[in-house]
């Protein structure tokens, strides 16, 4: 494990940070019942008996589920188990029922690690299945149930599959906090797990934060701050609470074990309710569930199945470019991204090239990609690894092969986009700048700054069938050719 430097919420006191991170499963149905598991829904109308709780409904396992939370697991590098499901009981009306089922002392992920782009290596300690609770929405006052005239209750979200991945209390600095759930939100996108919309909910994080003297190793008390749904909240919350933490203790207060939630607007986090505890919940077995059992088979054929996950995709990738940017590299590994740099690195285009295009023209396009598959985009790049295209022509063409199936030669006759060798680019140049004899003899007597005059002459009347940088080339060696025959 590399070391760092910490950034602690005052001087001579350093953060403990644990992250508990709530994702919902991309699952087409609930956890337990056959209602649709999704986003936006008109409140209350995916519901049935068992998503409501109401007397005599029975649970019925989602396979798909238990899928998803096997390929988080094993990309987490954790231990898959035999786990069993329980009644979390508490009082509160966003879950009818009065408990939560979910899994408690044997989840079906234990004990994993996730390694941050900065090298770092964070614990796992569990990840679990378990059913969402319903939202309550509340009306007037500041929207926080403390003042509110009124609240509603959607519960469309009551059972949707949730994985609660729960990390050791290794992080120490807010910003660390957010470079994990980003590494990690990746990691779930990746093996298709979760679509990771943290706008839409599918990716809440609950924060476990205490402080301490620097070289301390023990752990003080903590607080938890509930329901962080953005990445500038969580590191705002962290940021907050740290300091608070600090001044209590220097004020010589006593720290209370306690849940806060974090209020947006006035940048500050509030008590919510004293902490639980395990025994609060008075956890039991549920016992119209069976446990869940994966067979190894099973396990490893998943393990097959996982895909490049973004730690790999980066090592690949700094073995190709070590030197590239932080924001290309994650840019070019990201999903949307890297089916087509891999495509293009296996066709032996340029790796240099195949990024830039990634990281620029494929990033633009992302909305509107449509038809242009992997190979698609590797046979405009191939045209221009060989210098038959420009790099403008290339933005044309990739812009137009989203839109249009059409092959990639056709596009380029329908653009009038003509691969042409250097030999007939020179001759449009000089054609072009024929009729500017004094711009001409100006260049040719070492004014450079009438150079950009000329080319931007070329590309007024060719600029979608050739480069700027191959008719800058062109008006070089054009020059360079009317110096010798007047010497």
């Amino acid at each position: 494990m590399k070391t760092r430097t910490t950034t602690g919420p005052a001087e001579g006191w350093e953060y403990v940070i644990g992250l508990e991170v709530h994702t919902e499963l991309k699952t087409a149905t609930k956890l337990f019942c056959g209602c649709p598991n999704a986003f936006g829904e008109e409140p209350n109308t995916s519901v049935c008996p068992v998503c409501l709780g109401l007397p005599g409904s029975l649970p019925v396992m989602n396979e798909q589920a238990v899928d998803f939370a096997i390929r988080v697991g094993l990309a987490l590098d954790a231990t898959i188990q035999r786990s069993q499901f329980h009644r979390k009981n508490y009082f509160y009306p966003d879950m009818p029922k009065d408990y939560q089922i979910s899994q408690y002392d044997v989840p079906i992920n234990a004990r994993g690690h996730l390694e941050l782009p900065s090298g770092r290596v964070i614990g796992i300690e569990r990840a679990h299945l378990e059913e969402d609770t319903g939202k309550l929405i509340h009306r007037g006052g500041h929207g926080r149930i403390e003042s509110a005239e009124y609240s509603l209750i959607d519960y469309n979200r009551s059972g949707v599959p949730l994985l609660e991945i729960v990390s050791a209390p290794d992080i120490r600095d807010p910003e660390e906090a957010k470079e994990y759930v980003t590494e990690l939100r990746a990691i779930l996108v990746t093996v298709g797990a979760s679509d990771g919309r943290m706008e839409e909910g599918s990716l809440r994080v609950d924060a476990n934060v205490s402080v301490r003297p620097i070289g301390e190793t023990g752990f003080r008390t903590r607080v938890e701050i509930k329901n962080l749904n953005s990445l500038r909240s969580l590191v705002r919350a962290l940021e907050f609470e740290g300091l608070r933490q600090v001044h209590l203790y220097e004020d010589g207060e006593a720290m209370i074990q306690q849940t806060r939630f974090w209020d947006e607007a006035r940048s500050v986090t509030g008590a919510l309710r004293l902490k639980e505890e395990a025994n609060d919940y008075r956890y039991f077995p549920e016992p119209d569930l069976p446990p869940v059992a994966p067979d190894s088979d099973l396990i490893e054929e998943r393990r097959a199945q996982l895909p490049e996950l973004p730690s790999a995709r980066r090592g690949y990738l700094a073995s190709l470019l070590p030197d590239l940017s932080g924001d290309l590299r994650e840019t070019v590994i990201a999903d949307a991204c890297w089916p087509y740099f891999r495509a293009a690195i296996d066709a032996n285009i340029t790796p240099a090239r195949a990024a830039a295009r990634c990281a620029n023209e494929l990033t633009a396009l992302l909305a509107e990609i449509g038809e242009l598959t992997p190979t698609r985009f590797v046979e405009v790049l191939t045209l221009e690894d060989r210098g038959e295209l420009g790099a403008s022509q290339v933005k044309i063409l990739l812009r137009e092969a989203c839109v249009d199936a059409a092959t990639v030669p056709d596009l380029i006759a329908k653009l009038g986009l003509s691969a042409r060798d250097q030999r007939a680019i020179k001759s449009m140049v000089a054609e072009v700048i024929a009729p500017f004899a004094d711009e001409w003899e100006r260049y040719l007597d070492g004014d450079e700054k009438i150079a950009g005059f000329l080319v931007g002459q070329v590309m007024r009347k060719y600029g979608r069938q050739i480069s700027g940088a191959d008719a800058r080339q062109a008006l070089v060696e054009l020059g360079d050719e009317a110096r010798k025959s007047t010497d």
